[in-house]
């Protein structure tokens, strides 16, 4: 699955979570604006990046510690380990 192994959060995904929606589950509930989506790789929420004015990605990862982000976008095939600051490519 991934084309590089950097971390242990990355290495021991049991398996890709892909988004459900493609919308930010908080910004939705709010009326509020994204760019792009990212999906835990824990729990499944999707949720905007930080280029979005909310960042709920990052806010998430703080609230949960869940440590695996995957782009949520067509076309990118990414991961990010928040606490590695760490990317791998699957």
């Amino acid at each position: 699955m991934l084309k590089r192994t950097l971390c242990e959060h990355l290495a021991n995904l049991p398996q890709l979570r892909t988004a459900s929606q493609y919308v930010c589950e908080e910004c939705v509930k709010t009326g509020d604006s994204w760019l792009h989506l990212r999906t835990c790789q824990t729990c499944g929420v999707t949720l905007c990046c930080d280029s979005s004015p909310n960042k709920h990605a990052t806010k998430h990862y703080r609230a949960s510690s869940h440590p695996v982000i995957a782009s949520a976008e067509p076309g990118e095939q990414w991961l990010w380990c928040y606490v590695d600051e760490q990317m791998a490519t699957y």
